[in-house]
């Protein structure tokens, strides 16, 4: 695993009106990384992650992508520059395919004449994205089922397939697991496996704690709007983990 971060935060803050959401945050993750970021309601993910994915912009502080500084005015631009986001509503549309929803605001269409007139390649799109999911450890019965056929883990692994299709550095998954059984998590957590192998950087936002020791290679504790641990996973009890969570541990 490649230890120079891809995408950094360092020292941002964000406030709403009186609130302190964000106070002096560094955070980092490394291609091939998984990094768990965890905390209780409150603790500042939700404005952390909307800060990555371009959706606000920080009072101060700064934001670097492979080591040289970016600002965000809104997500498409870091859509553009690689940064996926999936947020806990997965945003698939059930009556459409597998691959209607991998190629879901990128269609593409025909070559030539037809392809002006706005027909799509749909044939191509059925290919490559059977082709996209299976490099993430992703097996549907077909990419042309309807997303409404799907369990509830294939429907979560065919929203992280597509964010991984489309990423080329960053994934950020918000609560990926909620909601699902045993199994359906499992699959998942697959997922993100093979995202890392792929060498993606993945952030992992979870209250599913066993998921996070599972899956994870290092996990930032957010507390109250400050970064309270950034440690290895391996240094991680799931006891010392709630404490460092509820700050119990002694940490500030």
């Amino acid at each position: 695993m490649n230890t120079q971060p891809v995408y950094q935060a360092r020292g941002v803050t964000k406030k709403y009106g009186n609130v302190l959401a964000l106070d002096e945050v560094d955070f980092s993750v490394a291609a091939g990384e998984v990094v768990g970021l965890v905390g209780d309601n409150g603790a500042g993910k939700s404005t952390l992650v909307k800060v990555l994915s371009g959706a606000h912009r920080p009072d101060h502080g700064e934001l670097l992508l492979d080591g040289s500084p970016v600002q965000w005015h809104s997500p498409q631009e870091a859509l553009g520059r690689g940064i996926e986001t999936l947020y806990q509503d997965s945003s698939l549309a059930p009556d459409l395919t597998v691959s209607a929803n991998v190629f879901l605001g990128r269609e593409e269409v025909v070559p030539g004449f037809w392809g002006r007139l706005g027909f799509l390649a749909n044939r191509r799109m059925d290919e490559v994205a059977r082709q996209e999911l299976e490099k993430v450890g992703i097996a549907v019965p077909s990419s042309t089922r309807t997303v409404s056929r799907l369990s509830g883990g294939q429907r979560q692994a065919v929203a992280i397939g597509r964010a991984a299709a489309w990423a080329s550095k960053v994934i950020i998954l918000d609560e990926p697991t909620n909601h699902l059984g045993a199994r359906q998590s499992a699959e998942v957590l697959e997922v993100i496996r093979q995202a890392k192998e792929k060498g993606l950087a993945v952030v992992f936002i979870s209250h599913t704690l066993p998921h996070v020791l599972e899956v994870t290679d290092r996990i930032v504790v957010l507390r109250l709007g400050r970064v309270s641990m950034d440690a290895p996973t391996s240094t991680f009890t799931p006891d010392s983990l709630v404490k460092a969570i509820t700050g119990l541990s002694g940490a500030a």
